[in-house]
């Protein structure tokens, strides 16, 4: 019996190989298929591994980078401008100069009316000297009352300014403003009087603890240059 008889009915086909089927040959493995491997019926074009891929028809969401913080603050990436030492002391200079002003125009009325007094008195008189002491007396008064009234004016200027401004004239003048730390917005009447009133205690020791309070932010490592009163208060100096 030959392969290839067209007489032998159990034969394989003329011009097949025996033993193989149709269009392989003996020795060589036959090429891969479609169907093995990586999944197949992916959309052509599209990136099937990797980073997960937003929905079509979806914004990118900012999900990368600083996480953003209330009001875009350090640490985030709308950082505002924090303000410098320089304007921060030509705000206080400022400040000072109206209050100097202030405090003049007061004590020259309350000296003024004094010294009146005391041209009163009749050197003649037997009571003279007595009524000299008065208008020293009145004069000493005078001081006092002023120095009274500015305590009074500062703290209705400085707490009710930046509580409910942000600022004060100086700060307005230089462009700056005080805001809480976390929200970006006016520190309110609460934040404002502990700014206030950590100074004022420091300026009982001869002014040298309200002195080294006013330095503080130098010595701030946060980046926002906050005094220890900006720190209590939760409170930052940033430019407009």
């Amino acid at each position: 019996m030959s392969f290839g008889d067209p007489n032998n009915p159990y034969g394989p086909p003329q011009g097949q190989q025996p033993g193989y089927p149709q269009g392989q040959q003996p020795g060589y493995p036959q090429a891969p298929q479609p169907g093995y491997g990586y999944p197949q019926g992916a959309p052509q074009g599209q990136p099937g591994y990797g980073y997960p891929q937003a929905p079509q028809g979806v914004p990118p969401q900012q999900g990368y980078g600083y996480p953003q913080q209330p009001g875009g603050y350090p640490g985030g990436p709308a950082a505002p401008r924090v303000a410098s030492m320089g304007r921060r002391f030509g705000a206080r200079l400022i400040d000072g100069v109206a209050f100097g002003i202030i405090y003049f125009i007061l004590a020259a009325i309350g000296v003024a009316g004094s010294v009146g007094a005391a041209q009163d008195c009749d050197p003649a008189a037997a009571d003279y000297n007595t009524c000299i002491n008065d208008a020293s007396s009145s004069i000493v008064a005078s001081f006092g009352a002023v120095i009274g009234v500015l305590a009074v004016v500062g703290l209705l200027y400085e707490w009710l300014m930046t509580g409910l401004v942000g600022a004060t004239l100086g700060k307005m003048a230089l462009g700056m403003r005080v805001v809480k730390v976390d929200t970006g917005q006016k520190p309110g009447l609460g934040s404002a009087f502990i700014r206030w009133i950590i100074p004022m205690v420091g300026s009982f020791a001869c002014g040298i603890g309200q002195l080294l309070v006013y330095l503080s932010p130098f010595w701030d490592k946060s980046g926002r240059q906050q005094g220890w009163h900006d720190k209590a208060a939760s409170t930052m100096v940033i430019q407009n």
